[in-house]
């Protein structure tokens, strides 16, 4: 006959036997209870820290990135402002005229280091 799974076969049975054994499964319980809750309360901290130092790293790049934009907004009206003044001087200009390159001493003669450096005046700091 095949071996039935009754209650009353203590070879299959689970339940502890009563007394100590008892009350120390209990106390492992709590420890391991107590143990997995201050390991939870850890890894929530650490996802917490991690979050808060993910957006402190977004909002610096983002003031980065502002800074940045500013930065290729007044340098392409910079560029803006220097071709016009260079479009503009160009059909005055006798080295570009002769279509020859002119020797380094007539580029960089004295004179023209006295004249005051063309610049905008939206430009100065």
């Amino acid at each position: 006959m095949p071996h039935s799974s009754d209650s009353s076969d203590s070879s299959f049975s689970r339940s502890p036997p009563p007394g100590k054994q008892d009350s120390s499964d209990d106390v492992r319980k709590v420890q391991r209870r107590e143990k997995n809750r201050i390991a939870a309360q850890k890894s929530r901290q650490r996802q917490t820290q991690k979050a808060d130092t993910l957006h402190l790293e977004s909002e610096d790049l983002e003031k980065q990135n502002a800074a940045l934009r500013k930065e290729i907004k007044q340098l392409t009206e910079e560029m803006k402002y220097f071709t016009s003044v260079l479009s503009s001087h160009e059909p005055l200009c006798s080295v570009l005229a002769t279509g020859t390159p002119s020797p380094p001493e007539v580029v960089y003669s004295a004179h023209a280091f006295h004249q005051p450096h063309v610049s905008s005046p939206r430009f100065q700091p």
